[in-house]
């Protein structure tokens, strides 16, 4: 068979598998159409489905077959993080500046605590949770940062689901989310900061603050139908400049995204874009994923970790919520709504995951773990979350 034909069996599978599963088992409830997709990814890697099948999982999964996913798979992020910076608003974040910044800097900086511990106790037992390119440091609070990252995109599409999205309370945690957003990215920026390399970096930044410049004046001359154009010639732009630089093309595509107004775009057109990448070429990514995993320290240590790392993500995370709690002096129940809202985890981590690995700060095994903990921590949100609104519905009107 020519490689085009198995790169279209590839498709099939991608696009089939998780589908069905989802739709015939009616996972919703639990398990989104998105989390099917990554756990998909999951098990047709090299741990379940090449352990299982090699020579069918080597025929389809072939280099060139790999080679041509990957290539998607970039574009199909980029996008996606850039979307994810044109939505980010702090205008309400600023106006409720004193609340935002407590429960925000809490429900970040906790979990990250409870994290870079986890991360410490993993070096201790082994050396074979690092790369072999990172230095400590980064790979600590790399890990911390796993453990205390919020999933921006994947929160909006489960409070869409349980119908508090455009609620005050949804508002509210949005807010939160979009503040350890760009925490999220200012850490990784620092993780991956290259000393040999600095110079590049400090480059880039003086470069890409005078083209943003530059940039917005040029799209608040030009037509929408244009700006659509524009932006992606900006997003291609940013990725190379920042990826030249060292910095990745994931942080080059959500600076691209955060220097941007939403109020540019039809808010219709976007909620479509973004649908759209979600449904047309994200799951190439979720297979890509898959495809890093590797369980080459054992099984049993990568679950444990997984599980270590779950229990530190989700605790530190309802630590620091219920402490906001406290001294914002919120209703009983609410503290525990918004935390588990908070620590909803696939894409945004997965994605900073990724970075991890392409940098060799983290090896294929700790990705594995890190990959494992997203998935259970968002499959478990709404089956918490949804009795806790039933019973708390007259928190869901609170604006702050």
């Amino acid at each position: 068979m020519t490689t085009t034909e198995i790169f279209l069996i590839a498709m099939l599978i991608i696009f089939s598998l998780p589908y069905l599963i989802w739709r015939l088992f009616k996972t919703d409830y639990w398990a989104p159409l998105v989390v099917v997709q990554i756990v998909g990814g999951i098990l047709l890697g090299p741990g379940v489905l090449g352990a299982a099948f090699p020579e069918y999982y080597q025929f389809v999964f072939n280099p060139q077959v790999i080679q041509s996913l990957n290539g998607i798979a970039w574009w199909a992020v980029m996008i996606f993080v850039w979307i994810a910076g044109i939505e980010l608003d702090l205008k309400k974040t600023w106006e409720y500046k004193r609340e935002s910044g407590i429960t925000a800097g809490l429900a970040l900086g906790t979990p990250l605590l409870f994290g870079c511990i986890a991360g410490a106790g993993m070096l201790m037992f082994s050396d074979g949770w690092m790369g072999s390119k990172g230095m400590t440091w980064q790979f600590i609070l790399g890990i911390g940062m796993s453990c205390a990252v919020t999933a921006l995109p994947i929160l909006i599409l489960l409070m869409e689901k349980l119908n508090i999205l455009r609620q005050p309370i949804g508002q509210r945690i949005l807010r939160y989310a979009s503040l350890d957003d760009i925490a999220i990215w200012g850490v990784l920026a620092l993780i991956l900061l290259d000393w040999e390399r600095v110079s590049r970096q400090g480059m880039f930044l003086v470069a890409f603050a005078l083209s943003s410049y530059l940039f917005r004046k040029l799209m608040m001359a030009i037509e929408e139908r244009d700006r659509w154009y524009a932006g992606f010639i900006w997003l291609a732009f940013c990725g190379l400049a920042a990826d030249w630089a060292g910095l990745h093309f994931m942080v080059g595509a959500f600076l691209a995204g955060a220097v941007m107004d939403a109020e540019w775009f039809n808010q219709e057109d976007m909620d479509k874009l973004r649908h759209f990448v979600l449904m047309i070429i994200m799951p190439v990514f979720f297979l890509s994923t898959g495809l890093r995993t590797n369980w080459e320290l054992g099984g049993t240590a990568v679950f444990i970790v997984a599980g270590v790392l779950l229990i530190a993500s989700i605790s530190g995370k309802l630590a620091g919520v219920h402490l906001a709690g406290k001294v914002l002096k919120w209703e009983k129940g609410e503290a525990s709504i918004i935390g588990w809202l908070l620590q909803t985890k696939a894409l945004i981590m997965i994605i900073f995951a990724n970075v991890l690995l392409d940098k060799q700060i983290i090896t294929s095994e700790t990705f594995t773990a890190l990959l494992i903990m997203a998935v259970l921590s968002t499959m478990l949100t709404v089956p918490v979350v949804s009795p806790k609104l039933e019973k708390l519905k007259n928190i869901i009107f609170r604006s702050k």
